[in-house]
């Protein structure tokens, strides 16, 4: 009796289990399935059933064995002892012992910064030191546009473009850098620093090829590490080498049958060294390995060309031959933000896929109509501006490249910015270090500062010591940069030439700084 019990309960149990799946949706499928596999093939349905639970086990279990004591049990006075022990790592690294000496002696301009500049302590100083190369935010002009703007916008957007933050002067900035380079469309971005570090990664992702100078500025280097693409390094400026490393590329690709996008990113004005580009080169090879190339003009765009269009125009290249135009908008133009110029579907991608725009506040209005404003006044009367500048830079390196026994000049002719390396035959008579140097060019810089006159040092640190980047070894020579300005006269100009001259030979020729005792001249 007790047997037939079980058994009635068992066939209840059953039945109910059967009436609570058939409720479950798509149930009906699942068992006529099973019956029809059952019938033509037992076996099959069997394995089936073990492969189902060994995969609900595999995705229940851990990933790790927990019955196993793979830790050792340390005690109460061992763990209080470790604890006092460690020590944490710092944030960021120590200062440097030229470091702190710099930042003690760093000068703090009080108002507007212009050719000559009010510091905190009260001095008048000749500023060599700033991007104001056409003094554009002495502007009457300019600025009063940028009064008028901020009462009608207000300071901020505060909020990000695409969604809420940009505004009609936005799209007019755009369309004003568009048509002055001469491409479809344009971007712009809050940030110029930010700019090619997002543009970069907006396109070329893991897989990708990305063919780079050795000496491309550290903004740049940011947006190859994001990418994660592979890297590929050629020798600074040498476009043979170019050629090799991107046949190189090709060949290899085509062995591997791998197909994956291929971009050459370089500069125009190269940040570290001021030299120029050979654009009409580039281009060629572009064409013949089948590249896209990045083009950054942070330091070329209004500087290079008759009316200041960048690279392009000086070496006459169709803007619409490069893929990407990147420039900066806080140069020469005084006002703030980057752009990335080329054609609108590149433009458009950039809208949703570059993060320092997407996660970015917009730019301000007010700097927004001043780029505008700053192209316009520089197209209106070049030679008033540009070729004030040009003339200036050119009568500041006569004082200095070939008249000092110290120092060379690195940078391109039509470069305003003059970077001062100390030549070969004094580094080598002297065996200075990279330390050495750098330490010898803030001497010149504190002494052009006590004669009034400011100028900086190329900070070459963060490429040198840029740790993300480890197959490129690459060491920024120390450089001092001295910025030609147009607002100073042909005298000031010359007057302050000298200065720099007479302080880089003080310091140069002073006892403590001959370090092997080499004759000083």
């Amino acid at each position: 009796m007790e047997l037939q019990e079980l058994q009635t309960h068992l066939t209840e149990w059953l039945n109910e289990a059967i009436i609570a799946f058939q409720k479950v949706p798509g149930s009906a499928v699942l068992i006529r399935y099973v019956r029809s596999s059952y019938q033509n093939d037992p076996v099959r349905s069997a394995i089936e059933l073990v492969l189902v639970i060994f995969f609900i086990r595999y995705l229940m279990s851990p990933a790790y064995s927990t019955s196993k004591q793979n830790f050792i049990k340390l005690t109460d006075d061992e763990i209080d002892e470790l604890v006092d022990e460690w020590t944490p790592e710092p944030l960021v690294p120590n200062m440097t012992v030229l470091e702190e000496m710099e930042s003690e002696k760093l000068p703090i301009i009080v108002g507007a910064t212009g050719p000559k500049s009010k510091l905190a302590n009260g001095r008048t100083v000749t500023n060599l030191a700033s991007y104001n190369f056409y003094n554009l935010n002495a502007n009457e002009q300019i600025k009063e546009k940028a009064i008028q703007t901020l009462r009608t916008y207000g300071v901020g957007p505060c909020g990000p473009p695409q969604f809420y933050g940009t505004q009609d002067v936005h799209m007019r900035a755009e369309a004003d850098i568009a048509n002055y380079i001469g491409t479809e469309g344009c971007i712009v971005y809050a940030q110029a620093f930010s700019t090619i570090s997002s543009v970069i990664p907006a396109f070329c992702k893991r897989g990708d090829v990305i063919v780079a100078d050795r000496a491309v500025n550290y903004s740049i280097r940011r947006g190859l590490e994001i990418s994660r693409s592979n890297i590929k390094w050629y020798a600074h400026n040498d476009l043979d080498d170019l050629e090799r490393v991107m046949a190189k590329v090709v060949a290899e690709q085509a062995r591997t049958k791998k197909l994956t996008r291929r971009f050459l990113v370089t500069e125009a004005l190269f940040e570290t060294t001021g030299e120029m580009n050979d654009l009409p080169r580039l281009i060629e090879l572009k064409e013949k390995y089948k590249f896209r190339i990045m083009l950054d003009e942070t330091w070329s765009f209004g500087v290079l060309g008759r009316t200041g269009r960048g690279l392009t125009e000086a070496q006459n290249v169709d803007p619409t031959q490069v893929d990407m135009i990147v420039g900066s908008l806080a140069g020469p133009l005084c006002a703030g933000g980057g752009f990335c110029a080329g054609p609108k579907d590149v433009v458009e991608h950039q809208r949703l896929t570059a993060s320092s725009y997407t996660f970015s506040a917009a730019l301000p209005a007010m700097l927004a109509i001043i780029a505008s404003e700053s192209l316009h006044v520089i197209q209106e009367n070049p030679e008033a501006t540009m070729g004030v500048c040009r003339e200036n830079a050119r009568l500041m390196r006569a004082q200095l490249d070939p008249k000092s026994d110290w120092v060379i000049c690195t940078s391109a002719p039509e470069n305003p910015i003059l970077l001062l390396v100390l030549k070969p035959q004094v580094v080598e008579a002297r065996r200075l270090t990279v330390e050495d140097q750098e330490r010898l060019l803030q001497e010149v810089a504190d002494e052009c500062l006590a004669n009034n006159i400011l100028v900086t040092r190329l900070k070459g640190g963060p490429i040198t010591h840029h740790m993300g980047l480890k197959d490129n070894v690459y060491t920024a020579t120390p450089a001092l940069k001295v910025c030609v300005t147009s607002g100073l006269s042909k005298k000031e100009t010359e007057k302050a030439g000298i200065a720099i001259r007479h302080a880089i030979t003080k310091v140069m020729t002073k006892k403590g700084n001959n370090k092997l005792g080499v004759p000083t001249a």
